[in-house]
């Protein structure tokens, strides 16, 4: 049943991200040269995080021209299309893209926004860094990459109801899907200091499609010999993630199984708020909150921008604005340390305004 205050909430919440977005056009002049970014502030508490997002960034002075675009659930009930093709062609447009979390129907509807994203613009590698924040629970000390083939295994919606009551999914694996993302973490491993590749798969049981996938990613860590590749049943990766998930460095794995196991480890540090994503490709990126909608918080300004904060320190990295990543890195780690101005899952009481205000501060002040 359609929320009847969800539209009218879900408008002035948009509004509020174009609002960011005029401040930040009255602050640079028409000369400077800024980034051409495609944002999409999703559904739920996705407009809030977005605007909360945006005076961040505005704030470590980076000069961001926003391509604001709509997307999700709340816009297929109005246009009819959850993803419209201005979207595509603004993301293909402009290369990078931030966007906030969208709604998918559940067991029918159209299908996800996020797999049609990744298919459609070829963005293959899921990036997510597990990596704990200061005094959240549960308090592991976690620092581990998982990276996650993006566009086929089962998630290439190939089914089928062969029978009446019998479904078919078929996986699909090739060769050069299994060979470039083992290649992206390979060379992600060699950039970020990292020593290990683990592969998690299951090739003991599935020999023809697994095993295609492990033969590939063996050719690959044999042109890297730097790099020590470790071989890991999926099952066994998911129990290790508990016991030592930093023994894993970069785990690469098909689409299944990067899926959980990166759900598993953002259980690890505290929830799906607090961790960042980014899906990769060779012609575009979108970085992404990888939490959900939230509907039943949408609208109240309560919501925890981390995640997609995270998400956009990410961002930063892969269009060469590092010293700004890095300080929106150490103030949040700093903010967490400090614990004064928190969201109320978290133990604190501070809006989402508060909290990207106060974080605001603590950036101005690296």
């Amino acid at each position: 049943m359609r929320n009847p205050g969800y539209q009218s909430r879900w408008l002035a919440a948009r509004d509020d991200a174009e609002r960011v977005e005029t401040q930040r056009s009255a602050c640079y002049p028409p000369f400077c040269m800024a980034h051409r970014i495609t944002l999409i502030p999703g559904d739920g508490i996705g407009p809030e995080v977005s605007a909360a997002t945006q005076d961040v960034l505005r704030a470590a002075g980076v000069e961001i021209d926003w391509d604001v675009q709509t997307a999700g659930l709340e816009v297929a009930r109005l246009t009819g299309t959850p993803l419209p093709i201005a979207v595509l062609a603004s993301i293909r447009q402009h290369r990078v893209a931030l966007k906030g979390p969208c709604g998918t129907p559940i067991g029918g509807g159209f299908k996800s926004i996020n797999v049609t994203l990744r298919q459609t613009l070829d963005l293959y590698a899921n990036v997510r860094p597990i990596k704990s924040l200061p005094k959240v629970d549960p308090r592991f000390d976690v620092d581990m990459v998982i990276v996650r083939e993006n566009t086929e295994g089962l998630y290439a919606g190939l089914e089928l109801m062969i029978l009446p009551g019998i479904a078919q999914s078929i996986k699909l694996t090739t060769e050069r899907c299994s060979t470039r993302i083992a290649e992206f973490a390979f060379d992600y491993a060699k950039r970020h200091g990292r020593a290990r590749v683990t592969i998690a798969h299951k090739a003991n049981i599935l020999k023809v499609s697994d095993g295609l996938a492990l033969e590939a990613t063996r050719a690959v860590g044999k042109r890297h010999p730097e790099i020590e590749l470790r071989e890991m049943i999926v099952d066994a990766t998911a129990m290790t993630m508990v016991r030592d998930p930093n023994s894993l460095g970069v785990v690469v794995t098909e689409n299944l199984y990067g899926d959980i196991l990166s759900d598993l480890g953002a259980g690890l540090v505290g929830g799906l708020g607090f961790v960042a994503g980014a899906n990769i490709g060779d012609d575009c990126a979108v970085f992404e909150a990888v939490h959900g909608t939230a509907p039943d918080i949408a609208g109240k300004g309560i919501a925890n921008p981390t995640a997609l904060i995270a998400s956009a320190v990410m961002m930063l990295d892969h269009i060469g604005e590092s010293a700004a990543a890095d300080r929106i890195g150490r103030a949040l780690i700093r903010q967490y340390e400090e614990r004064k101005v928190l969201t109320g899952e978290i133990g604190g009481t501070a809006t989402t305004k508060e909290f990207s205000a106060e974080l605001c501060r603590l950036v101005a002040g690296l």
